[in-house]
């Protein structure tokens, strides 16, 4: 059975056997990977505990667009007859995994959070990612919420309605990627996908107490190619670094329909993943010399700078030395979401949302020398960073500003659409610099809401940047917490 947008099972178990399925469902891929080859585990029971986590809260927290009961079963089975047999498909079979609903899926309409798109179409086609965890005998449970064409770093849109942060129902989940962050931190499955073209893998990822990565760009390769170009990124979202290695070591498989992707490298990015951070050179960095911080974020990420020092890392306070690349980022995003979707038919723009129908006609407004501007701004950054990883290994800084704020609204304060990245000014630059980068749980605000550290690493280092978030996770597992629902 596949449930459409809106619709939920009720869930019948008794009290004692949710609690068991709770906990299931908060079980790490990793850990599940090795009940299944001990077989004191099924990929059956794993598959219906996350189904039946998302069929008693999934009407609150909306983080589920479709999910395929029937079809995530049946392929749970198929993976129970695989390890009883000794015969496991690949690294992650009868791993419960969602995919974020701007990502091709074979079987399944990828809306892309919008009414514009056609349901009624062949979806034929997996996206290269998709592939390969399929490949691997992942079980899919269904597809995550999106904002309209992951235009904002919230997660409402006209098709699915409001996603809600587990911590908190009244507060965003963060976007673009806040379906699939919402899933993770509720125990509805233990692998997501995400993507990230200016923050939407690390902002959900910090306002739900997730852990995600953003790759190196090229590493995973992506195809369809994103509204926002050579800006975005695909990546996992999990509860625990070590199956976000995992899922990064699948996911970065080679697929000829990219041709942006990296040069494949036969690695499996658990290997050395708990080598420790002794003798790395660390710069921490409290506000990137430019950007305004809740005291209480501010806190916490100057403790988890300090848990560095404490793991025998050199650790220094400095600020990377660029200045606020905001104005360049606007443009060139918007510039590719207007030319992606700037041609829409005018009865097909009535459905948009009407934050991303503004950030289309501001993108058309953009002209070529101010485009080329912002490209040289780019080009500038990323040189800039290159040489300051000469001198350090990592950069430290938050993940957000600020803990989650109300639903319901694209930033903090005001309704500005030309201003909603203003509230995000930690993500953004490392898109522009193609970096990897993770945001890692380090805290909670008083308000009981998730604080998040950002681990920016030097281009292609993806490995760096996990050793050092799993040196973090195991000082300080914050991330193991649930929310209470």
């Amino acid at each position: 059975m596949v449930t459409p947008v809106g619709v939920t099972m009720a869930c019948p178990l008794h009290q004692e056997e949710a609690a068991v399925s709770d906990d299931l469902a908060y079980t790490s891929a990793t850990d599940l990977l090795i009940a299944y080859r001990a077989q004191t585990l099924s990929p059956v029971e794993a598959t219906a505990a996350a189904l039946a986590r998302i069929d008693a809260h999934d009407e609150l927290l909306n983080a589920y667009l479709l999910v395929d009961h029937d079809g995530a079963l049946a392929a749970a089975r198929e993976s129970e007859a695989r390890w009883a047999k000794g015969e496991p498909r690949g690294l992650v079979d009868g791993v419960p995994t969602s995919i974020k609903d701007v990502l091709l899926s074979k079987g399944w309409p990828t809306l892309r959070g919008s009414k514009t798109v056609d349901p009624d179409q062949p979806w034929d086609d997996d996206a290269p990612s998709v592939a390969r965890m399929r490949d691997h005998g992942a079980v899919f449970l269904g597809k995550t919420t999106t904002p309209e064409f992951g235009g904002k770093g919230v997660t409402d849109s006209p098709l699915t309605g409001i996603t809600r942060n587990p911590w908190n129902t009244e507060r965003t989940s963060g976007g673009s990627s806040g379906g699939a962050s919402s899933a993770v931190a509720a125990g509805m499955g233990p692998l997501a996908f995400g993507t990230d073209a200016g923050g939407s893998i690390r902002i959900p990822a910090g306002f739900t107490g997730v852990f995600g990565h953003k790759p190196s760009f090229g590493r995973v390769p992506a195809w369809p190619a994103s509204p926002f170009s050579t800006l975005a990124h695909v990546g996992p979202m999990t509860r625990t670094v070590a199956d976000a290695a995992l899922m990064l070591t699948v996911i970065s498989e080679p697929d000829a329909r990219d041709w942006f992707a990296l040069p494949f490298e036969a690695r499996d990015y658990r290997d050395g993943l708990y080598g420790g951070v002794e003798g790395l050179r660390i710069a921490y960095s409290p506000d990137l010399g430019y950007a305004s911080v809740d005291h209480e974020v501010a806190a916490a990420v100057a403790s988890a700078a300090g848990v560095f020092s404490d793991l025998g890392a050199e650790v220094e306070q400095v600020n990377p030395g660029f200045d606020d690349p905001t104005a360049a980022f606007r443009t060139l995003a918007w510039a590719g979401l207007a030319h992606a979707l700037g041609g829409l038919a005018a009865d097909k723009l009535a459905f948009v949302d009407p934050c991303i129908a503004q950030l289309i006609e501001l993108g058309r407004d953009i002209g070529r020398d101010e485009y080329l501007d912002a490209v040289a701004v780019r080009i500038a950054l990323g040189g800039h960073m290159t040489v300051f990883h000469q001198s350090y290994d990592l950069l430290l800084t938050p993940t957000l500003p600020i803990p989650a704020f109300d639903v319901g609204h694209y930033m903090p304060e005001g309704d500005d659409v030309r201003r909603w990245v203003d509230w995000t000014p930690f993500s953004y630059p490392f898109n522009m610099t193609q970096q990897p980068a993770a945001s890692v749980p380090c805290g909670f605000a008083s308000e009981g809401l998730p604080i998040g550290l950002q681990i920016i690493g030097p281009m292609h280092r993806d490995d760096m940047v996990l050793r050092a978030a799993q040196a973090f996770e195991q000082a300080n597992p914050v991330g193991r917490e649930r929310p209470t629902l």
